[in-house]
């Protein structure tokens, strides 16, 4: 596999079958993910993008094709060897941001290394902690989720997904629940953290979220319709200085 290359997908097809009827989700897709790459992921309901978010997330597997994940083949494993590739491979971000209540950031954060049956990581609190600050909220190790915003939960959430220093952060509709600002100061995060090198997936079905990304797939009927840079992308962080100039005074 060419190390340049995070993910490689060849040929890949989903089949669900419900008695005698199948449903093709995906027919045939073919994808290669570059290290260092943000890549948005868009379609409509019934387009195939969750089930191929599914399969990249190692939550699924294709029925036929071949998915290389940094260099792991990711068809035929077990369901405790794709458990084990999420958990060093992926970071997750969720819409919902899925934090433990009545639990800490410092805990919500520290969770995935306690499920790291390595023993690799060993400086768990540490860790966790360095993953809180690499997100801006060094200063909100003690608090829990009702005494954060939503922007803060979701920069909990990220740094929860950062903690296990995995080779792709795969973000589900990330902003769906944030208000316009804080989607963007989110979405500077990500451009961000892809600037420091990581590999984003934002999955998304809004154009204007998409635009943030390097590069634009969109599917439909099960295949890619298009896959094209961005040629107009958006910055966050200027777009974070329009907002604050159409504040309304006093």
């Amino acid at each position: 596999m060419n190390e340049d290359k995070v993910i490689r997908v060849e040929t890949i097809t989903k089949v669900y079958a419900t008695g005698k009827t199948k449903v093709h989700a995906l027919r045939g897709v073919d994808l290669d993910v570059g290290r260092g790459e943000m890549m948005a992921i868009m379609g409509a309901s019934g387009s195939g993008k969750s089930t191929l978010m599914n399969i990249l997330g190692c939550l699924d597997a294709p029925t036929t094709g071949l998915y290389v994940l940094d260099g792991i083949r990711v068809n035929g494993q077990s369901k405790n060897e794709l458990a084990d590739i999420r958990n060093r491979k992926i970071g997750f971000v969720f819409q919902g941001f899925n934090l433990l209540a009545r639990t800490t950031a410092l805990d919500n954060v520290e969770l995935p290394l306690l499920y790291d049956r390595s023993g690799r990581k060993l400086r768990t609190r540490e860790l966790a902690a360095e993953a809180l600050e690499r997100v801006g909220l060094g200063d909100r190790l003690d608090h829990q989720p009702s005494e954060l915003s939503g922007g803060q939960q979701q920069r909990v959430a990220v740094a929860r997904a950062l903690v296990t220093q995995p080779s792709i952060l795969l973000a589900d509709e990330p902003t769906g629940n944030l208000d316009s600002r804080t989607s963007v100061e989110v979405l500077a995060l990500f451009q961000e953290l892809n600037d420091q090198g990581i590999t984003v997936l934002l999955v998304t079905h809004e154009p204007d979220i998409a635009r943030y990304a390097k590069r634009v797939v969109e599917l439909r009927d099960g295949m890619i319709l298009r896959d094209e840079p961005v040629f107009d992308r958006g910055v966050a962080t200027s777009d974070l200085l329009q907002l604050e100039e159409l504040q309304p005074v006093g």
